[in-house]
């Protein structure tokens, strides 16, 4: 089976990598190019498929970068799917692959390629004939699948394109990009919805606003409730951009929590430094497959018609509304152990993605204590063997992967209940995000970088 995964990789399109070091101007030009070409593929719909709202779907369009209707209807969809499972039989020991190993690498690799172009057919078939993109005619259905399934591939590249030619990651990148815009249009959005009643039902329209239905905008509306004196509005619309700003200072205080083990030079006795594990140990990696698994669920029990499947994954996805409900008095005992099942939920899948992270990205105390010897570096008073640095990381590193993906599943669901703009999850991940990409370009060489960027990073 691997000789003909490692045939069909051969003939899936790919990004040469640079056979020089690119230069930081060039990295941050084709960073730059990728999210252009993601926005203006955003808005080119898919040919064949009949006008709806998909805002059933948003939490899946926020967490995947998707934008359904559209080219990038998948999102990152196809490459967090293939992720996800990979994770989970690699981690489970399934496939007894050593990462370590550049030979087991290289199959990780390519299986990882290899399903995500896969998924981005098998996907894209599944929101068409599941009905999630209600089609005009049934001979448009294989057309409307390629085009899904091309924007899907399309995404593949530009993942790929990030890796080797820009900064981070392009799945980061799009998600980001992703919240980053539904922020924009959930705060300062001036136009109001509509109900208009279609032979296919009920859809929402874009209109201008009055100040009998006030903008969609959550800055607008709490202006305009103040002007009217609704102040159960103001409450209602101010309420989501405090708890957006809680979570965004949380986050942004907990990234910095770290344990320093102190490391000396083997060689020149004195001299040395710390090497922080970070309590949120492997970054944003665990919350999006987290949170690309719930969106996944969340669309199943969108598209089934399975009374027994949509029941369950209803008691495994984020009550909408939680705070106004509770704030108006209209919480029920259903909707309370909703959101404990959910919050369990995401700490639980957290945790275990986190940990399954850890060990397959080469963060594990193995891999981190042979990258400290192989600098001729010691901890204080232990010999300079691997496995003696590795016996002392072992106590530290698994519980912070672990306490770290709890932490995240919970900051994560906390983030959804309060009704943070843009949904929970998307602000963490935001925030994550813009960080990694904050330490990113710290590392690289500022004097090719322009100004406004140096200045930004403090330099």
């Amino acid at each position: 089976m691997q000789k003909i995964v490692d045939k069909a990789v051969e003939y899936i399109p790919s990004v040469e990598r640079p056979t020089f070091q690119p230069s930081f101007t060039l990295r941050l030009k084709w960073t730059l190019a990728a999210l252009l070409i993601y926005f203006v593929l955003a808005f080119i719909p898919v040919y064949g498929i009949e006008p709806k709202s998909y805002s059933q779907y948003r939490f899946f369009e926020i967490v995947l970068g998707a934008k359904f209707g559209s080219i990038m209807t998948l999102g990152t969809g196809p490459i967090v799917t293939s992720g996800i499972i990979l994770q989970l039989l690699v981690g489970s020991k399934i496939l007894n692959w050593n990462l370590s190993d550049p030979e087991d690498r290289k199959k990780f690799q390519s299986w990882s390629k290899f399903l995500a172009f896969l998924f981005a057919f098998v996907e894209a078939a599944a929101f068409v004939l599941g009905g999630a993109l209600p089609v005009r005619a049934s001979y448009l259905i294989p057309f409307v699948i390629l085009q899904i399934a091309f924007g899907g591939i399309l995404v593949i590249l530009i993942d790929d394109l990030v890796s080797k030619w820009g900064f981070g990651s392009g799945v980061s990148l799009i998600i980001a990009a992703g919240v980053a815009n539904s922020l924009i249009i959930s705060l300062f959005s001036p136009f109001a919805l509509y109900e208009v009643i279609t032979p296919t039902g009920t859809e929402l329209k874009v209109g201008l606003p009055s100040l009998e239905n006030p903008p969609v905008g959550l800055v607008w509306r709490t202006i305009v409730s103040l002007i009217t004196s609704n102040y159960e509005l103001f409450i209602l619309s101010f309420l989501p951009i405090i708890a957006t700003l809680i979570v965004f200072l949380i986050i942004t205080y907990v990234q910095d929590i770290s344990v320093d083990i102190p490391l000396t030079f083997t060689a020149l006795r004195g001299f040395g430094r710390t090497w922080g594990l970070k309590l949120l140990y492997t970054s944003v990696i665990p919350i999006i497959l987290t949170s690309a698994l719930v969106a996944n669920l969340n669309l199943i029990a969108q598209m089934t018609q399975n009374e027994l499947i949509s029941s369950t994954i209803y008691f495994l996805t984020s009550p909408t509304n939680f705070l106004e409900n509770l704030f108006l008095g209209k919480l029920n005992s259903l909707e309370i152990v909703r959101a404990i099942t959910y919050t369990l939920l995401l700490c639980l899948l957290a945790a275990m993605f986190s940990y399954f992270w850890m060990n397959t990205s080469g963060m594990d105390p193995k891999s981190v204590a042979e990258q400290i010897a192989g600098i001729r570096m010691q901890i204080p008073g232990f010999r300079s063997n691997v496995r003696v640095i590795e016996s002392v990381l072992n106590k530290y590193i698994p519980t912070l992967a672990i306490l770290g993906g709890l932490l995240m599943g919970l900051l994560a669901a906390l983030a959804d209940l309060t009704g943070a703009v843009g949904s929970g999850t998307g602000i963490l991940l935001l925030v994550m995000i813009i960080y990694n990409y904050y330490e990113i370009l710290s590392r690289e060489r500022l004097e090719e970088a322009p100004s406004f960027i140096r200045k930004f990073l403090g330099e």
